[in-house]
């Protein structure tokens, strides 16, 4: 699934990563907690979280996650923005849940977790 499926799926606002929309990405992980997304995350991954704050970025930076989907409506401030820009991270909002959001991505066809 690319990053603009990804988006679609979502009913997504892609804020930032516009070069990345054609990224295939192979699983998901749904996390507030960013010690479970060090512990548990694979490759090619899109981290769904709720946790607005500079962490996220930066953890899902070090473990090389290139896309990044926060849920509920909430949206980063353009610092946060900015960072993953400097990455080359893709950000989406998206005004659904985070149990929605997994639900909708696995029926388009995401099938793999974040889990190893």
């Amino acid at each position: 699934m690319t990053v603009a499926q990804i988006t679609e799926t979502l009913d997504g606002t892609l804020l930032v990563g516009q070069e990345l929309l054609g990224l295939e990405i192979r699983s998901a992980c749904g996390a507030d907690l960013m010690s479970d997304v060090m512990a548990f995350v694979k490759e090619n991954v899109v981290l769904l979280t709720g946790l607005v704050n500079p962490q996220a970025i930066r953890t899902a930076d070090l473990m090389d996650i290139k896309v990044i989907v926060f849920v509920r409506g909430k949206t980063p401030p353009k610092d946060m923005l900015d960072e993953a820009a400097a990455n080359g991270q893709a950000v989406i909002a998206t005004k659904h849940t985070m149990f929605v959001s997994c639900g909708k991505l696995w029926e388009a066809g995401l099938r793999s977790g974040g889990t190893r």
